[in-house]
């Protein structure tokens, strides 16, 4: 009898110190030294001013500094690779955006978003179909039925080649049977100008992209990509709503090397979720004239992935 309580209590013992030692490896000892977060644009841009105040405002809750890095070059590629490619511990980040999904079906990439863990979505703007406010078209059934009558004829810009808008575009253009012509520039400003200037008839980019001209009386915004209406353009129709399901947006979130413990996602997660929820951070954004849209890691992944094969098929069907 004493030996077989003496086995318990060795039994026992033994439950009690892998308990303790199971409680010991879930506690991450992170971070302990500064982040880097890797941003494929250059500085003094949009993307730029994000990844800085959300940086800043999540340095306090993870008790480190967030060093924001800019590594430009093949339209996003340098620093979205510099991402997948880093040690998968947690001190190498990245601020990507949708060129992330649109490269690789563009040209050859040295990275897959498929080697990215995602952690937090903090932005979307949609595509917005924009015209002279003295053109003839009020509405988008307007302007598309005078594009099918006129193939070809309408000159649209907004981004260069392959863009993101030209993309939106070419969505649009396949969902509702009409053929533009684009025209490709080195960014939304250049286009407005030009379609100001009388050399475009539309131009293709996101609402805050117009809405200084939207505002004055310049243009007027036909509809937006997405299933809802802007918040700053509660008038202007959706795509969506109008019968064509076009969903293609323009997005920011912070990502980590696939591999990285999930411990350290959440705690990452958890302090760019509160720097997201700041003051700052929205009025950033607002100045900047970017739209604030949430979603956790696991919601950001699944979004990047159908939007994934989604460009896949439209890059596929034109042929870009």
């Amino acid at each position: 009898m004493k030996k077989f309580l003496a086995v318990l209590l060795i039994l026992g013992l033994s439950l009690v110190v892998f308990a303790e030692g199971q409680g010991e490896a879930k506690k991450i000892d992170y971070p302990t030294k500064p982040i880097h977060m890797v941003v494929p644009w250059a500085a003094g841009g949009g993307t730029d001013a994000v990844a800085r105040v959300l940086a800043k405002e999540a340095e306090p809750f993870l008790g480190t500094t967030i060093v924001v890095e800019n590594r430009t070059g093949g339209g996003g590629a340098v620093g979205h690779s510099a991402v997948s490619q880093a040690k998968p511990d947690g001190y190498l980040i990245g601020l990507t955006t949708v060129e992330l999904i649109i490269q690789p079906h563009i040209q050859e990439v040295p990275y897959s978003h498929e080697e990215m863990a995602p952690i937090i979505q903090v932005n979307s703007d949609p595509a917005a179909i924009t015209v002279p406010a003295d053109s003839e078209w009020d509405t988008l059934e307007e302007f598309l039925d005078y594009a099918r009558a006129h193939p070809g004829e309408l000159q649209c810009s907004g981004t260069g080649y392959a863009g993101i808008w030209h993309i939106a575009l070419l969505d649009l253009s396949q969902k509702s049977g009409t053929e533009f012509t684009f025209v490709p520039s080195q960014g939304a400003a250049p286009a407005v100008t030009e379609l100001l200037g009388g050399h475009i008839d539309f131009v293709s980019c996101s609402p805050p992209e117009v809405a200084a001209q939207v505002e004055a009386g310049q243009l007027k915004m036909l509809a937006v990509s997405g299933n809802e209406r802007h918040p700053n353009f509660p008038d202007v129709p959706t795509m969506a709503e109008l019968g064509y399901d076009v969903q293609t947006t323009v997005w920011r979130g912070v990502q980590a090397p696939k591999g990285t413990p999930q411990e350290i996602i959440d705690i990452l997660h958890d302090a760019f979720k509160k720097a997201y929820e700041s003051e700052n951070f929205k009025k950033t954004m607002n100045n900047v004239g970017l739209g604030m849209v949430y979603r956790n890691g696991e919601d950001f992944k699944k979004m990047i992935a159908e939007s994934y094969d989604t460009f896949g098929e439209i890059v596929s069907a034109f042929d870009l």
